[in-house]
């Protein structure tokens, strides 16, 4: 997953509020380790938390902190004798006090909670609006997998398993007249690491092959569904194994499926 990708889909956030599960931190970790744009992402985070934080923490100077005393009658005085009496007005007047020192130790943390409440909340409205970006995303392939399947402007060729894998099979989809081509390769395995699946549009007499495209992003792809280059003129199709970034002739060892138009 590229660095811009990995930033955008919400999982910083979660890593800096400490909500991942300790195989994904450790994915976190080696990422802005390797990374440094992923690095810079994290601290710009956990700035940007302590900025929102620090702007809800209540602030008293010098100056408000002597006016709260003064209102408290906490300056310092003589010692005066008092003849021995039970002064309930004194001692209500330090209850008073006691009770708003506790009522804004307890606001302040209503505060801290609504703020860490808050933040949460737009981690999760972030990571909801990614997934049904995603879902949209997704919806909008299947509808146009499905329409290419019901044009009955497209000519269905079926490609057969090869010697080398047997079991394998595809479907193109070819539109004469507008040259598109789409390959359902749901009946191919995944390539091994290092490979890719590359498509060829073959003449027979002589044998010309004409690469296409190649299946590019195949485990990515949930409906295996693959729209290659136009062929202007083809009389059969094929699928071979290819190093990744494709080859210049097909590999015929490597030949997984093919089919006549």
């Amino acid at each position: 997953m590229k660095a811009k990708e990995y930033i955008e889909s919400g999982i910083l956030e979660l890593y800096v509020y400490g909500l991942l599960t300790e195989i994904e931190n450790e994915e976190v970790n080696a990422m802005a380790k390797n990374n440094p744009e992923i690095n810079d992402e994290i601290i710009a985070i956990e700035k940007a938390i302590i900025a929102l934080s620090s702007s809800f923490s209540p602030f008293h100077s010098v100056e408000n902190f002597e006016k709260i005393k003064d209102k408290l009658e906490l300056k310092q005085t003589k010692v005066i004798e008092l003849e021995p009496s039970r002064n309930w007005s004194q001692y209500m007047g330090w209850a008073a006090a006691i009770l708003l020192l506790v009522g804004l130790g307890y606001q302040y943390n209503q505060m801290e909670q609504n703020t860490t409440q808050v933040v949460n909340a737009e981690v999760e409205k972030s990571k909801m609006e990614k997934d049904l970006n995603a879902l949209k995303l997704k919806n909008k392939a299947s509808e146009t997998n499905l329409a290419v399947v019901r044009d009955t402007n497209n000519t269905v060729v079926a490609l057969g398993g090869q010697a080398v894998a047997p079991q394998s099979s595809a479907k193109v989809y070819w539109n004469k007249e507008t040259k598109v081509v789409y390959v359902d390769a749901s009946g191919l395995p995944e390539p091994p690491e290092g490979m890719i699946y590359q498509v060829w549009a073959l003449k027979l007499n002589p044998l010309t092959p004409t690469s296409i495209g190649l299946l590019d992003n195949f485990k990515a792809n949930d409906q295996k569904m693959f729209a290659v280059d136009n062929a202007a003129d083809a009389e059969a199709f094929g699928i071979t194994l290819e190093p990744k970034g494709g080859s210049l002739t097909p590999t015929m060892e490597q030949l997984y499926t093919l089919g006549k138009v």
